[in-house]
């Protein structure tokens, strides 16, 4: 009998992010309720939060980093151990992901309104890019994570989704099912070819005003990683 897949959420926020307030205790907690089994923490230009959750729970957690290139397109970096700078040519930063050991994952490439890099910045990376995000639960325009998809599936390149969860209630809206896998980059891409889109749910739009909040708590209260 064939074991059952794992779900891993492939894009998840923490009070890390300059417009998220999820604390490490709480996304477990998530995780618990809903049977979520992993998830990439993806902040914006920060990785040390992450890190440090990977320490703690490191059969659940996976390290990454949502960074924002100097040309404007955002890039994931997975199972990364040292920060990529915020600013770094697009090509620059695939090629540091990749040197780390780690995997170069495209985040809503055609949601121009949350720095989707497009048809011209996808070609100036596309023999690094390892993964694509197939389905984006914040992305609401219509067509535009089918855009993503046909884009990988053209060129054969593993699909990813994930809740894009700035709060904790999106926890798991999007999600991948894969068999149980290491947590490295080869063990993690092996099962992403043999695993499939498993959730493809929308975050209600209200959670943009969630994020628009934490901008300003961040603001005049500062940034805390911890809980």
């Amino acid at each position: 009998m064939a074991e059952p897949l794992v779900r891993v959420d492939m894009h998840v926020h923490t009070r890390a992010s300059y417009d998220s307030l999820n604390t490490p205790d709480a996304i477990l907690r998530g995780m618990d309720a809903i049977g979520l089994r992993w998830i990439v923490v993806a902040d914006h230009d920060q990785l040390d939060l992450a890190l440090r959750m990977r320490e703690t729970a490191p059969d659940r957690v996976i390290a990454g980093e949502e960074v924002r290139t100097a040309e404007g397109p955002d890039l994931i970096g997975i199972f990364l151990t040292e920060r990529i700078p915020r600013g770094t040519p697009i090509r620059r930063a695939a090629e540091m992901i990749r040197a780390q050991g780690g995997v170069v994952y495209v985040p809503h490439p055609f949601d121009v309104r949350r720095r989707g890099g497009g048809e011209q910045h996808l070609r100036a990376i596309e023999d690094l890019v390892d993964v694509v995000e197939a389905h984006n639960a914040r992305t609401w325009g219509p067509g535009v994570n089918e855009r993503g998809e046909a884009w990988a599936r053209e060129r054969g390149i593993p699909l990813g989704a994930g809740s894009d969860a700035h709060t904790v209630g999106e926890i798991g809206t999007a999600y991948v099912e894969v068999p149980a896998f290491a947590p490295d980059r080869a063990s993690f891409l092996a099962a992403l070819r043999a695993g499939r889109v498993g959730a493809r749910g929308t975050s209600s739009r209200v959670v943009a005003a969630y994020s628009a909040y934490a901008k300003v708590h961040h603001t005049v209260f500062g940034m805390k990683e911890g809980d």
